[in-house]
């Protein structure tokens, strides 16, 4: 098998039953603030294009999904690896682009093409990218690989029942707007950014380890911001500015100290690795080791340097914005937008509990979520606010854009703040623009309600599976001295000791002390009929 890398998670894979080719972007992304890092727009993307069999889309963030380069290079007869999603959002992206051979993968089932086996494992939780995020896992018999970019499985058992992996390929900082774009002290700023970047280093190295792979390729992250007011946010930030992006020599150089077992490697546009089972070679072959060298210990050069040379292509992608619309325009097209669908976003709205404050431009409205209304500001007091570029907005209303966290958010054009704690549910809604996407996300949570089953953790008894996104905590969690059980996909922390979860509004946790049933048993009433 050999493995080609196309620059953040894109990858091009030949294989004895066919090529794959794998996520892949070169086009700025998110109303041009992302760029591939390091540039990989020298790559042989008319080769690539042309000598796949297969394409696999992992998900419609657009640092996966480039309509551009798939609409320009890659032959729309090439089967389509398809993700079992809950919407057809991604199968319709695709096929406006002309793609129509679609192979519709299932979870868990694996997909045979001679001496190729493939199996697509998806995710479906609202909280999982756009609604959805998934892994690839290939083997042709020569080797085993698994592609995870940037899912997050709940399910290890199922995914690694496709066999032992060789090579293992996975996100090692995730790319969020938290907290640079909130309004806080700079000394919070980075103390939240650090918090960050080590939740993002314990997740990765959790499934390192679980997955067991003996060569692991750091991938999909981080990117380039190159835009002038966002530049500072690169790496770990600068001239008080924060980031919580650590990048591939970083990350390897702690893996290594921290699992030595595993043999980590660089895996940027120009990778070329050879895969015989654990067998392997692996060669750069579009940077110089000299060049690598230099990027990264001079990162700040390369950047700027980038930065100097594209200008023209963020001044491309802010003159293909719609024109802004008046306040009073805006306002119309968003209740005409979105109050149907908050009308139908009962659990989101109570998730929300109260009046968002949206400063658009010149517009300063108030989309009451309790009431499914939205209005013009009128002084109130609003524990959420977001201060949002008109031309954005405009631009997302004139192309129906059902998902902000894949365009505004993910852009990290804009400013927030809060009174307490995260409240996923705002940025839920968000990404649900659609009445397909508020239908699936309503009974989603409406299903995540029901959680029956506990296990014992440590010297608690706790729900078993996560109120977050239902992973399963006797894999994931660990409790703390103080009780404070902390799950490890997304760093989320309940205190046991009350149920309340301390990450964010909401999603309680059933748990007691082991011993404390005999008290429980005590209070609780004789007969179900007394309460």
């Amino acid at each position: 098998m050999r493995i080609t890398g196309l620059g953040h998670a894109g990858m091009f894979i030949e294989t004895a039953g066919g090529n794959i080719l794998a996520d892949p972007w070169v086009k700025p992304a998110f109303f041009g603030s992302w760029f591939p890092f390091p540039d990989n727009r020298g790559l042989d993307w008319e080769k690539y294009g042309r000598e796949a069999d297969f394409l696999y889309v992992s998900h419609r963030h657009r640092d996966h999904f480039d309509p551009w380069l798939l609409e320009t290079y890659v032959s729309k007869d090439i089967e389509v690896l398809l993700p079992d999603y809950p919407t057809d959002d991604l199968e319709q992206d695709l096929r406006k682009l002309g793609f129509t051979n679609i192979t519709y993968t299932q979870a868990g089932e694996i997909i045979e093409r001679g001496p190729l086996r493939i199996m697509v494992t998806p995710l479906r939780a609202p909280s999982d990218g756009p609604i959805g995020d998934s892994s690839l896992s290939v083997d042709d018999g020569t080797a085993s690989i698994l592609n995870q970019n940037d899912s997050h499985p709940l399910d290890l058992e199922a995914l690694l029942s496709f066999g032992k992996v060789d090579a293992y390929f996975t996100q090692f900082s995730g790319a969020i707007w938290w907290p640079m774009v909130y309004d806080l002290p700079l000394e919070a700023k980075q103390n939240f950014a650090h918090l960050k970047r080590e939740a993002q280093h314990k997740r990765a190295m959790f499934y390192i380890e679980k997955v067991d792979a003996p060569h692991v390729f750091p991938m999909a992250g981080p990117p380039m911001f190159l835009r002038d007011d966002l530049i500072d946010s690169n790496g770990l930030g600068r001239n008080e500015s924060v980031g919580i992006f650590t990048d591939q020599v970083e990350f390897l150089a702690r893996m290594k100290e921290e699992a030595p077992k595993y043999d980590g490697h660089v895996f940027i546009p120009g990778t070329v690795i050879e895969l015989q089972g654990s067998d392997i070679t692996v060669e750069q072959t579009f940077y110089s080791q000299d060049e690598i060298d230099r990027m990264f210990a001079d990162k700040w050069g390369y950047l700027e340097q980038q930065r100097a040379t594209r200008q023209q292509e963020i001044a491309d992608e802010v003159a293909s914005r719609a024109e802004v619309l008046e306040p009073a325009e805006m306002m119309a097209a968003l209740k005409e937008w979105w109050e149907p669908l908050m009308r139908r976003a009962r659990i989101m709205r109570n998730g929300i509990g109260g009046p968002v404050r949206y400063t658009i431009g010149d517009l300063d409205m108030v989309v009451d979520f309790p009431k499914a209304k939205i209005r013009e500001y009128a002084g109130e007091e609003c524990a959420f606010w977001f201060r949002i570029p008109a031309d954005l907005v405009s631009t997302n209303i004139r192309d129906g854009e059902i998902d902000w966290s894949n365009s505004i958010f993910l852009s990290m054009q804009f400013q927030t703040a809060r009174i307490g704690k995260f409240n996923e549910f705002i940025y839920t809604f968000m990404k649900c623009l659609s009445r397909d996407r508020i239908e699936y996300t309503e009974n989603w949570y409406s299903e995540q309600s029901d959680q029956t089953e506990d296990a014992e953790i440590g010297d608690w008894v706790v729900q078993r599976r996560c109120p977050h996104l239902r992973a399963d905590l006797t894999k994931t969690g660990k409790i703390d001295e103080d009780g404070v059980l902390t799950c490890s996909l997304h760093d989320w922390k309940w205190d046991l000791n009350t149920g309340k979860c301390i990450t964010t509004t909401g999603h309680p946790i059933r748990s007691h002390r082991i011993g404390d049933e005999l008290t429980l048993a005590a209070t609780a009433p004789a007969n179900p009929a007394d309460v």
